[in-house]
């Protein structure tokens, strides 16, 4: 069984027992969150889409914490006036495991 869930303005396809990171929520490690904007369900018996969403469906996940990206640097540079900047930037991220869909 998976869904496809939105969060954040981005689409994640997830089955339970998944581990993924999504944006940074200031949630503290072992409680539990919900999302309930589900677009798809695929199970055994086929696939349930929704127009746009599933009522009554959700996904339940359990917070393992907060991890960090990779840095990225950002680099500005004007040409003939010695005139440059460096900057970087680590986007935090809450680390979820998918606990179970529920309302299939």
């Amino acid at each position: 069984m998976y869904a496809i869930f939105v969060d954040g303005g981005r689409q994640y396809r997830v089955e339970p027992g998944m581990e993924l990171d999504v944006d940074y929520r200031d949630i503290a490690a072992g409680e539990n969150l919900k999302f309930e904007t589900v677009l798809a369900v695929g199970a055994d018996d086929g696939l349930k889409l929704g127009a746009p969403t599933l009522d009554g469906v959700s996904i339940s996940a359990s917070v393992l914490g907060m991890s960090q990206d990779k840095k990225i640097y950002i680099q500005k540079f004007r040409r003939r006036k010695h005139s440059k900047k460096r900057t970087g930037h680590r986007q935090k991220n809450t680390r979820i495991r998918i606990e179970e869909i529920a309302g299939v």
